[in-house]
């Protein structure tokens, strides 16, 4: 078998690999770097320079595109959209917030929330965070 197969059959393995590990962004940037190896060997050049392409080619992929990649993992707070929007929103406490319930208004709507940390209380006309949203109920923290 052709050793430029090898690295191809790697680098469909490391990208398929790459798939079933969503967030990860490792095996990705590695299979580029095989296909790297891969054409090498295509181009006849022997088996240490295509294993110092694949390393080297491994590395500098991985320094260079997976922090640009995570970098746009996270999505932007004014592309969120629904309850995801809402997070990291102030709100203002109508009726006393503690771990057991109470109201906000987030916006121009009332919400029913909890404190975020259930040792909090938070006294009507308090402004607060929303850390996040669990069904219909803000969770807030000051």
């Amino acid at each position: 078998m052709p050793a430029w197969l090898i690295w191809a059959i790697a680098a469909v393995l490391l990208s398929l690999g790459e798939i079933f590990t969503p967030g990860l962004f490792f095996l990705g940037p590695v299979a580029l770097a095989a296909v790297a190896a891969a054409l090498v060997a295509l181009f006849g050049v022997g088996v240490v320079a295509q294993l110092l392409v694949f390393i080297a080619g491994s590395i500098a992929t991985v320094l260079f595109l997976r922090p640009i990649a995570k970098r746009h993992l996270h999505m932007p707070a004014a592309l969120r959209t629904g309850t995801a929007a809402l997070e990291g929103t102030k709100a203002v406490v109508l009726q006393r917030v503690d771990a057991n319930g109470g109201r906000v208004r987030i916006g121009g709507e009332e919400w029913s929330a909890r404190s975020y940390m259930e040792d909090q209380v938070h006294e009507p006309g308090t402004r607060v965070e929303v850390v996040k949203i669990e069904g219909a109920t803000a969770l807030v923290l000051e």
